[in-house]
């Protein structure tokens, strides 16, 4: 059973940047595909970022195309999420999940973290 952890939510303003990492244990880490999503208060959860199992591919939601950055490290069974150009409607819970299968599908995630927040506010 894969356990998913996520931390580096905070405050920041607009403009400002922001890394979030999620570490993974329970599991083989690099037999995933990894994605981010959030989830705002009164919206749906959507799609953010996703990688596949090694790292070499990436795909991302056209509103963070250019300004978030997904990547993993399978020796630390971490993936992360920079985040650049951070915009008041960025402002979410940021989660982090995992699936076998292609990292081009945005459903399907097995395993879920709790939840990190993110707020962007002057």
């Amino acid at each position: 059973q894969l356990q998913l952890l996520e931390s580096g939510g905070a405050l920041v303003q607009p403009g400002g940047s922001l890394r979030l990492s999620c570490a993974a244990s329970g599991g083989t880490f690099s037999d995933y595909a990894m994605g981010w999503f959030r989830q705002a208060p009164g919206k749906e959860r959507e799609f953010v970022a996703a990688i596949n199992w090694s790292g070499g591919s990436t795909y991302y939601a056209d509103s963070v195309k250019g300004r978030f950055t997904i990547s993993r490290d399978n020796a630390k069974n971490t993936v992360y999420l920079q985040m650049n150009s951070l915009k008041p409607e960025d402002t979410s819970l940021y989660y982090c999940a995992a699936k076998r299968g292609s990292h081009r599908l945005t459903t399907s995630y097995a395993y879920w973290g709790q939840g990190t927040q993110v707020t962007v506010s002057s």
